[in-house]
């Protein structure tokens, strides 16, 4: 999918293009490894760095004639080159059995064209990099605590009251390495505690929300936006609150809502991620 939001299947026949056998890419995360010499001999491993990675995606066009192709050809690299100024597109792959797991793409090149060609068909051997190196869910995964509804896991989910602790909370992320949620906090409730035990690691924010107000939280990047998209980064508890993850595997999560009346709501979305393609 394009950054404006139109979608070019790459394996269709049917409109004058086609993906060869050649991708690249789609394997593990590349990592870079920082090292010391150890002093019996060899090296030891001090830090795993994964790095952007660049997935090499050719790409077969032709027409009935020259008209044809180059129409063709010209629509496919403006949805591409689309990434330099709309920011990232989304590669989808689908697999047989309907699965499909997206990476986010900006264009670096590759619309060359081969030596020879160009006339009624040509290859483009097209580059996209990825800022973030994992394949992730394609569509987010969310529980939902409160009054409010959106694609729960838990159903009927736990209801919030007035300074209560929801308890221990099994939250699963079925990826395979950590996933970062956003959540989305509505009020009415005077501040907000979430306890992720599995990490040790927990924030609090010291904001009052009426009925009705929102303040949505980003942990990667780390951003607190409220109700009126205003940034609210000094309401979290500092120091000490860590904008934290969700482990591979099962979470213990607990949350605490203080004050909170009919109404009120929070939701911890997020999208599994994934080594491969």
């Amino acid at each position: 999918m394009a950054p404006d939001g139109s979608v070019w299947p790459l394996s269709s026949p049917e409109l004058g293009w086609a993906t060869l056998d050649d991708v690249t890419g789609l394997g593990p995360a590349p990592v870079d490894l920082v090292t010391d010499p150890h002093p019996r001999g060899g090296e030891r491993v001090r830090h795993v760095q994964p790095l952007a990675r660049v997935v090499t995606w050719p790409l077969a066009v032709w027409g009935d004639s020259h008209l044809q192709f180059l129409a063709r050809w010209r629509a496919l690299s403006r949805a591409f080159a689309l990434t330099r100024r709309l920011g990232p597109g989304r590669l989808q792959i689908t697999r047989p059995d309907g699965s499909r797991r997206e990476i986010l793409v900006y264009f670096q090149n590759g619309f060359e064209g081969v030596p020879g060609m160009g006339y009624t068909d040509d290859v483009a051997v097209i580059s996209l990099l990825c800022e973030d190196p994992y394949f992730r869910a394609v569509d987010p995964l969310a529980v939902t605590f409160g009054t409010g509804a959106s694609r729960p896991f838990l159903n009927p989910f736990p209801s919030l009251s007035s300074g209560r602790v929801l308890g221990d909370v099994k939250v699963t992320n079925p990826g395979e390495v950590e996933a970062w949620p956003e959540w989305t906090l509505t009020g009415p409730f005077s501040s907000f505690v979430a306890f992720n035990r599995t990490l040790g690691q927990t924030f609090v924010l010291n904001y009052p929300l009426a009925s009705g107000q929102r303040v949505t939280i980003s942990t990667d990047p780390p951003t607190v936006r409220g109700p009126a998209g205003q940034p609210l980064t000094y309401a979290l508890q500092w120091p000490g609150s860590v904008l934290w993850h969700l482990e591979p595997g099962t979470n213990d999560v607990q949350f605490t809502a203080h004050d909170a009346e009919p109404g009120a709501s929070v939701v911890l979305e997020y999208r599994p991620r994934f080594e491969t393609a």
